[in-house]
């Protein structure tokens, strides 16, 4: 008797007015809930430069990553065969470099300002602000300018550093993980 009881509560909860799957409207005046929000790195799968090529030209070649959710903090280099390979991260570009061995050149990463491709040597990179990072305990954003970069750590927080001070610090993501 108390296990029918306890149906019918169940039930009469389940199909209660109120109770349903169907997704509601958020009203304009309530901010929207976690699930809906967008990471900082991601951009819009038109607005993202793929260099690469092949049926899997919008996955890092290290991780399988999405490229385009990941964007903002996306590298590309070319191999010693003339491919271009595109990484979701510094860190899967190290990898691919130290780890794996690919001897790569002509390294570029995207401003996150401007959206578009920037060599390394004369990038800017904010490095361990409280924005996302990618595939690393620390973020890592880049940027043409040093006053954009500037800027974004005085929002975000950060360190305002070159490119080969932020691969140093993407190295020991690879001797933590050895530990």
């Amino acid at each position: 008797m108390k296990v029918l009881a306890a149906l019918f509560a169940l039930a009469a909860l389940l199909f209660s007015p109120g109770c349903t799957s169907k997704k509601e409207p958020i009203p304009k005046n309530e901010p929207a809930p976690l699930y809906l929000k967008t990471r900082f790195q991601t951009v819009a799968t038109e607005q993202a430069i793929l260099l690469q090529k092949g049926t899997h030209k919008n996955q890092c070649v290290i991780c399988g990553r999405d490229l385009p959710t990941f964007y903002r903090t996306n590298h590309a280099a070319a191999t010693k065969k003339n491919r271009i390979r595109q990484y979701c991260s510094l860190h899967c570009l190290v990898h691919d470099n130290e780890i794996s061995k690919t001897d790569l050149y002509d390294v570029k990463v995207v401003d996150a300002a401007t959206l578009k491709f920037i060599p390394v040597q004369s990038a800017f990179y904010v490095v361990g602000s409280n924005r996302e990072a990618t595939m690393s305990n620390f973020s890592k954003y880049t940027f043409a300018k040093r006053r954009d970069a500037d800027a974004f750590a005085k929002a975000y927080g950060g360190y305002v550093m070159n490119f080969y001070d932020a691969y140093a610090i993407a190295m020991q993501d690879f001797t933590d993980e050895k530990r």
